[in-house]
């Protein structure tokens, strides 16, 4: 019937809020910094004074930056200021989130798995959409890491309890075309972001500026707690076992223990693959995700970024998760599990070239590279997760899935930090080349080892 695909609405708009909550802060960064006065300076563009009024002056602070030479590179003239960028904005973006949205999914995995997931689902939704909120008022940067606190224990829930819910309302067939529609969520919510962080910003409503974006990110988050409370059914847990006879489990729980079952599938060596792989995937989005509006405002500070990525990621992405499950869902009834592999491996190898040109072409030629590598290369994602869900009990999945993004999180989320050195003695455009395309070369290799 349709009830499944209701429920799967609902679960992707849930995941939407989540990941423009998420994302809030990469757009919004410089905004902040300038209003509260903390991380990197730099010469950025000005548009308040035109060449002629200005004259010959120059950027003096740190660097000297002549007028003539900012116009060259494209800058109106320059100002010194806070760009929002640095190393307290990494910290801000990664480890402060990571490390409590990773830690907080495997307890709330493990309640999933005894109680009601929708319940915890609604709570989790309600209190990000609440802590967001909260970020508009923020006056110093503890706040911001405080509350940047409180959204990773809310968003932590998220993707555990939604995928274990899909798993249950959609058969092996249908199960990766359905997580990969679940992940569109990624993509839609990451480019509403740019449109809030780009033309709310610049509207300054009532002169609150980038308090807005989180205001208007967090009330929707209500009218989906009631959408999930009252609409969605808990639905009866599907009981599959992998038929791949490498995964053969003590799957009861009061016999075994519930952390050494929910740990099992993750000590055999192909599984342990995957995760690295995803790992290693993982860190190449999170790069560019959080670095996209930092690395087009040093080189092209003219381009209005939204006008290309409130678009790009949504129809790119979307159609790449999309096809990435429909394809591998195609294969696996007659080639079995390891045609999920094949697509993982593919996809990555040949999005790399695409992410590359979108660091050595100017706009708009690196936005329409863009395109493909959001394609081909986003089709990863609901297979990965289709495979976890497949090859571990059901009374499991959801703190296995946990387990699963606590790794991948942990070691993609953290990626970022690697940014500043590198770019400090290279440049950021090295910086992202490494930890960008080389991260998507790498992950085919990976996945081709497993």
């Amino acid at each position: 019937g349709w009830y499944p695909v209701y429920v799967l609405v609902v679960l992707l708009l849930t995941y939407l809020l989540n990941q423009l909550d998420r994302y809030a802060i990469g757009v919004t960064s410089m905004y902040i910094a300038q209003d509260m006065h903390w991380g990197d300076k730099d010469c950025l563009l000005n548009m308040s004074y035109s060449i002629a009024e200005v004259g010959n002056t120059s950027c003096t602070i740190n660097r000297t930056l002549p007028v003539a030479e900012a116009e060259a590179i494209g800058y109106r003239v320059c100002k010194y200021d806070f760009n929002g960028q640095g190393e307290l904005y990494q910290l801000l973006a990664g480890p402060v989130f990571i490390v409590i949205y990773t830690i907080s999914g495997i307890p709330l995995g493990i309640a999933a798995d005894v109680t009601s997931r929708r319940n915890l689902l609604a709570i989790c939704l309600l209190f990000w959409s609440v802590m967001t909120f909260l970020t508009g008022f923020s006056k110093h940067y503890w706040q911001l890491l405080l509350l940047r606190f409180g959204v990773g224990i809310g968003e932590a829930g998220c993707t555990p309890f939604a995928t274990s819910l899909i798993a249950d309302y959609f058969p092996v067939n249908l199960r990766a075309s359905a997580i990969g529609i679940y992940n569109w969520g990624i993509y839609t919510g990451y480019g509403i972001s740019y449109a809030l962080g780009d033309f709310v910003v610049r509207a300054n409503i009532i002169n609150q500026g980038w308090r807005w974006v989180y205001w208007l990110a967090s009330i929707p988050g209500v009218l989906i707690f009631l959408l999930l409370i009252f609409t969605v059914k808990e639905p009866a847990r599907r009981n599959e076992i992998s038929d791949s006879p490498r995964f053969t489990y003590c799957v009861n729980t009061y016999t075994c223990g519930y952390l050494f079952v929910a740990l099992q599938p993750f000590a055999d060596r192909t599984l342990l693959m995957l995760i690295l792989a995803g790992s290693v995937r993982n860190a190449g989005g999170y790069v560019w995700a959080y670095n996209t509006k930092p690395y087009f405002n040093k080189y092209y500070p003219r381009v209005v970024v939204a006008d290309f990525l409130t678009w790009i990621p949504l129809i790119g992405g979307s159609a790449g998760a999309f096809f990435g499950g429909f394809i591998s869902d195609r294969l696996v009834g007659s080639r079995g599990l390891s045609a999920r592999l094949w697509v993982l491996i593919m996809s990555q190898a040949v999005a790399s070239p695409f992410a590359l040109l979108t660091l050595l072409l100017p706009p708009p030629w690196a936005f329409i590279a863009l395109i493909p590598s959001n394609i081909i290369g986003e089709m990863w994602i609901g297979v990965t997760l289709a495979v976890i869900v497949e090859v571990v009990p059901s009374n499991i999945r959801t703190v296995a899935v946990a387990i699963y993004l606590f790794i991948i999180t942990n070691i993609g989320g953290l990626m970022p930090l690697l940014i500043p050195p590198i770019a400090t003695s290279t440049s950021l455009r090295t910086a992202l080349i490494l930890l960008f395309p080389g991260l998507y070369l790498l992950s085919s290799g990976l996945f081709f080892i497993t």
